[in-house]
């Protein structure tokens, strides 16, 4: 056998435990929550030997981060959507479908953001993400509103962080409440009622 082979051999198993840990670690997430859920079980769903799974994964704080990073990566590709408005009502056009899509987003991926939501609050590493996420975002929506201030078409008495900074907050709010079925309007209502009320208190007629 070339050691092409062999090499690709392992490659394969390594890939398939990786798959077999990843599944595992959902399946009892969506079981137990966060807190509840140990690496030992994990191991043992996944039918793998310890050293084995820790040569892919540090702990179950590492196995949530990588579950989620697919989502994280959609809230940032929204966020970073081009935003070129030449007038209040296409701004807010673009901002009521980015906000519909935030919440969307949230909602068809609240079982895995729910044990994100619990996670933020138990380990460090991910509330270390969620900060990373949160910070990506408040960049890209202060790109947004400075470019509006700069074409006249927003506040320039506001300053464009703190307005960002807020209007995240705003929608990370409201997106823990999609997750977590706590609020009883619907997310149009929600993204409508939350596009309205930044619109107006930051944009130009």
């Amino acid at each position: 056998m070339h050691r092409e082979d062999i090499t690709d051999g392992r490659n394969l198993r390594s890939i398939a435990t990786k798959k077999r840990l990843l599944e595992a670690s959902k399946e009892l997430f969506y079981e137990n929550g966060f807190e509840q859920t140990t690496i030992t079980q994990i191991i043992k769903r996944a039918k793998t030997g310890y050293g084995t799974a820790y040569v892919h994964f540090k702990g179950k704080d590492d196995i949530l981060i990588m579950l989620i990073e697919d989502v994280m990566q959609e809230f940032l590709d929204m966020a970073n959507t081009p935003f070129a408005p030449t007038s209040k009502l296409e701004a807010k056009i673009l901002i009521h479908k980015q906000v519909l899509m935030f919440l969307n987003m949230a909602h068809e991926n609240h079982q895995i953001m729910s044990v994100f939501s619990e996670a933020i609050g138990l380990s460090s590493a991910v509330n270390a993400k969620w900060n990373e996420i949160r910070e990506t975002n408040i960049h890209f929506i202060t790109r947004d509103i400075t470019y509006s201030q700069s074409n006249g078409l927003a506040r320039t008495d506001l300053e464009a962080n703190l307005v960002a900074r807020f209007w995240f907050f705003a929608n990370e709010n409201y997106q823990w409440e999609v997750v977590n079925q706590t609020n009883t309007a619907s997310i149009e209502e929600i993204a409508n009622t939350l596009t309205t009320m930044y619109v107006d208190g930051l944009y130009i007629d």
